[in-house]
């Protein structure tokens, strides 16, 4: 959540905020509201309260009708104490839920629009013209069914659409790739972690999924435990609660987990293959930061990101997300786009959101820095969601007989193999 303090001495701002992300103008004047009489009440119950414990003194000393009065009087101030508590509790959750529905601010960099109005800030080797070199290219499903790599049939069979089984050097080739990521994570100062898959609903809030992202989370009512989509949630939520000395500081973590999403509203894109599925596992990076570094810690990210993606040898581009695109948490967030030769544009593999001091406000984690004490900056970045990067190797390092050359970087871990060749049938 954004800084309250803030909201009032530049409501403008936030305003402007919400517009960019194409959200509820309106929600700010409605939490400026709210909040004000949250502080109203507030000033008005430690009044009546003073009042009360004035008169409690009084009464002791009384007696006949003097003390009858003041009982009396006594008797009314209960019952305006109760009912200014009553009245600060309500406008104090009021304001609660508003504010948890507020975006973070936009960053004033970000490009303002929707999906489509990203800005292209960088780009990445060189894309292979099929032509050129006589065949044309296959798509992953075709190549990994040939591999004896991907079986989305039997996936469907068992779990339904959106749903693949990995198998052979497909399964060899997840675990290459996250061994690989983990190493260089590791290698970059990271605490490789495994995290939970099942998360309370606090931290599946705190982190900001059950606003507009609520539709794709996966809950299990019975338990009131949410399926986690990133392993973002439990790692921001690692430290709920807690005081953190900024000597510790920065704290960088790399979750390995399994991720569902119900890709709600994605219907007739992306069906065929792995590139969109409702589970698949992914090696991400979480850095906790003083507000002060969040942006050069935005920047690490990033570069962590375009060096895995450069070591994979693949051709991407780096773009600016628009305002309209970001998640709740996320002030700015970049992403990194592999070219996927059979679509014939570059798609989404990686992003680095940077959430400023957004989701520690929501989960209490805070920094003591002398005698300070606040909320510090949480920042995120995929380093390998692995059916998009698998999409991405096959179709780039296809060769012409069907097999599929192995980056360097990934040989070691696929035990020297450099090429990955069609089973016989």
């Amino acid at each position: 959540m954004i800084d309250l303090r803030l909201l009032r001495e530049d409501p403008d701002r936030v305003r402007a905020s919400q517009r960019a992300r194409g959200e509820d103008v309106a929600l700010v004047d409605s939490l400026l509201s709210a909040d004000e009489r949250r502080r109203s009440s507030g000033v008005r119950f430690d009044e009546l309260r003073s009042e009360q414990k004035a008169l409690g003194k009084l009464i002791p000393k009384a007696s006949g009708d003097e003390k009858a009065e003041l009982l009396k009087k006594a008797g009314q101030l209960a019952a305006d104490v109760k009912a200014a508590d009553a009245e600060q509790h309500e406008a104090d959750e009021e304001t609660k839920r508003l504010l948890l529905q507020l975006g973070n601010l936009v960053h004033p960099d970000v490009p303002v629009g929707g999906e489509e109005d990203f800005v292209v800030l960088e780009t990445h080797g060189t894309i292979r013209d099929f032509g050129a070199e006589g065949f044309e290219p296959k798509d992953h499903l075709e190549l990994g069914e040939a591999l004896g790599a991907i079986d989305v049939e039997r996936g469907a069979k068992v779990s339904g659409s959106r749903f693949y089984y990995l198998t052979g050097v497909g399964a060899l080739l997840e675990l290459a790739l996250v061994n690989a990521a983990i190493a260089q994570a590791t290698e970059a100062g990271f605490t490789p972690m495994l995290t939970p898959a099942l998360v309370r609903p606090r931290a599946m809030e705190g982190t900001g999924f059950l606003g507009q992202a609520a539709e794709n989370v996966y809950h299990l009512e019975k338990d009131d435990y949410y399926l986690v989509g990133t392993s973002e949630v439990p790692l921001a939520a690692y430290h709920m609660d807690e005081i953190l000395d900024a000597e510790q500081l920065p704290l960088r973590y790399a979750g390995f987990s399994p991720c569902f999403r119900r890709e709600a509203g994605t219907y007739g894109k992306d069906t065929r293959g792995i590139f969109r599925v409702h589970q698949f596992d992914k090696v991400e990076m979480f850095s906790y930061v003083a507000p002060e570094d969040a942006e050069n810690e935005h920047k690490r990210l990033l570069e962590w990101e375009k060096q895995w993606l450069t070591g994979l040898e693949l051709p991407f581009q780096v773009i600016d997300v628009a305002s309209a695109d970001l998640g709740a948490s996320a002030t700015r967030k970049f992403d990194c786009e592999a070219w996927i030769p059979t679509q014939g544009k570059y798609r989404e593999l990686t992003s680095a959101s940077n959430c400023e001091g957004f989701q520690a406000r929501r989960l209490s984690v805070r920094m003591r820095d002398g005698k300070k004490v606040q909320p510090l900056a949480t920042l995120n970045g995929t380093l390998c969601a692995v059916p998009r990067t698998i999409v991405a190797i096959l179709e780039n390092h296809q060769l012409a007989d069907g097999s599929v050359r192995v980056p360097e970087v990934l040989r070691p871990y696929l035990g020297g193999r450099e090429v990955l060749e069609p089973i016989a049938k």
